[in-house]
């Protein structure tokens, strides 16, 4: 592994020049930042955000409840199918190896069809993202939602901001161990539910809920739902920012989908500055509308100061625009400090000129064109998609058979899957070469019928018998056909004779 050298001159006094005009490794730098005993990485410093109210409070609160009540009552939601199917509405049946969803299964060569809904959705976040900044992060993604929900817990626990902090540097007593425990356990409460819900996806909840406690589920649910316990509690409760910050690649990402027009959580520097306290009575001439009361500080989740100006850890929330808003309410001056906003909008107030919002440009356009084509086509695949499908594997040893009275017979297996939920009768049928015949082994005739239960795949071995005075090349392009009812589909293939190749 290369070794980055600085050969910048240390700070006099630094501890980092053991000899002058020595190269310093870049690693050693590092180590010298770190806390004052020396380390690579500075521990965590807890951050504890203060509770706010306010519109985008009340957004976070709505869809925060909204996001959980999805996650955890869907599994429980039941959909009428057939007798013998399974009767929940969402599941991913890997013993069946098939998806549901309401009305939609999927059976596995079906993926391209979950490729096209992860494609969508990647294009969405885009389009979301050159639109309105991260609003992703700060309302809707699990780490932000579960955190949230943990920090609900530690409130009704520890209390607010300062009563955190306060217990916290109080010495070790009954009530601060009885206020942590009891958070803690809450904590593990909800990890153990979120784990416990993702395991409902994969198996019939009524019925894993019965067998998990007995110890009759399967290995792969108690693993599975201690997995993520653990992530859970660990990311919720203990890493919280340092996940969006240091772990998920998406802050680093999202550069290249923002632009000037991109709407994000903004400090209006030319309405603010010079900021400073500001006293009842005092004049607010000379100086701006920032009274420096560090209030969009302490609400913020991440820990950052949304008047340094745009930072990758901002993940847009607005808890800062609500904090502010209620603070210049209480000193009689315009809300809107901190708001929503974008770069030429700033720009062009700051210059006299009007603002604008254009959401129609090139690269919106491009996202919503991509995602509508891709919608597009994952739809019609959806909607197209065929009753049953007919798959040929043709025999390789031997790769035809000459009979006694000259005719070439070729065998093949026929894999019909009925993609139903009811059986169903098909007929097939054999194309391309004049005067074959289509047999079963031990059967003679043109035409094969074979019933396929439902949601099931059936093989059937049929064997094609070419006469001999039929003129046939040494490979002779074929097709079988299915039909059933209405239905029809065919699939090509292609007949050895063994002919000699014509010179």
């Amino acid at each position: 592994m290369p070794t980055l050298i600085d050969n910048t001159s240390p700070k006099p006094g630094s501890g980092q020049d053991p000899k002058p005009g020595k190269a310093v490794s870049a690693a050693t730098r590092a180590k010298g930042k770190g806390d004052a005993k020396g380390g690579l990485y500075k521990p965590r410093q807890p951050i504890y955000p203060k509770l706010v109210h306010g519109k985008w409070r009340a957004v976070k609160w709505a869809l925060l409840i909204a996001c959980l009540a999805i996650y955890y009552i869907t599994p429980w939601i039941r959909w009428t199918r057939p007798e013998g199917f399974p009767q929940q509405a969402a599941l991913v049946d890997f013993d069946g190896r098939r998806f549901y969803f309401f009305d939609i299964q999927l059976w596995p060569q079906e993926v391209y069809l979950f490729t096209g809904v992860l494609v969508m959705a990647a294009l969405a976040l885009f389009l979301v993202t050159a639109l309105f900044g991260r609003l992703w992060c700060g309302y809707a993604c699990p780490q932000t939602v579960w955190t949230d929900l943990y920090i609900v817990v530690e409130r009704l626990f520890e209390g607010d901001r300062n009563a955190r902090m306060r217990l916290d540097a109080s010495p070790t007593s009954f009530n601060k161990i009885w206020r942590k425990t009891g958070k803690h356990l809450a904590w593990l409460g909800i990890a153990f539910g979120t784990g416990g819900a993702w395991i409902f996806y994969f198996h019939d909840a009524p019925t894993l809920i019965r067998t998990f406690w007995t110890g009759e589920a399967a290995v792969t649910a108690y693993v599975s739902c201690l997995l993520l316990t653990c992530t859970t509690y660990i990311f919720a409760g203990w890493m919280r920012e340092q996940v969006c910050t240091y772990m998920c690649p998406w802050p680093r990402i999202q550069g290249a989908m923002l632009d000037d027009h991109s709407l994000q959580v903004t400090y209006l520097g030319y309405r603010g500055e010079p900021r400073g306290p500001h006293k009842k009575n005092q004049t607010w001439e000379g100086r701006g509308d920032c009274i420096d009361c560090h209030q969009c500080v302490v609400v913020c989740p991440m820990g950052i100061d949304i008047r340094d100006g745009a930072q990758m850890e901002c993940i847009n929330c607005g808890l800062c625009v609500d904090a502010c808003d209620e603070v210049m309410v209480k000193i009689n001056r315009p809300t809107g400090l901190i708001a929503y906003d974008s770069e030429y909008a700033v720009a062009a107030r700051t210059k006299g000129e009007p603002a604008k919002y254009p959401v129609v440009r090139s690269r919106t356009i491009y996202y919503a064109m991509a995602m509508s084509v891709v919608g597009g086509l994952t739809l019609w695949s959806l909607i197209t998609r065929p009753e049953a499908d007919l798959n040929i594997i043709r025999d390789r040893n031997p790769t035809f058979v000459r009979m006694h009275d000259g005719a070439v017979r070729d065998g093949y297996t026929l894999k019909i899957g009925n993609r139903t939920f009811k059986p169903r009768r098909f007929d097939v049928t054999f194309e391309g070469i004049p005067g074959a015949k289509l047999s079963q082994p031990g059967e003679t005739g043109r035409t094969v019928s074979v019933v396929v239960p439902a949601d099931q795949v059936a093989a059937v071995r049929v064997f094609v018998t070419a006469p001999a005075e039929a003129e046939l090349e040494p490979s002779v392009p074929v097709r079988f056909v299915i039909r059933s009812g209405e239905f029809k589909t065919q699939t090509k293939t292609v007949f050895l004779s063994g002919a000699a190749n014509p010179q």
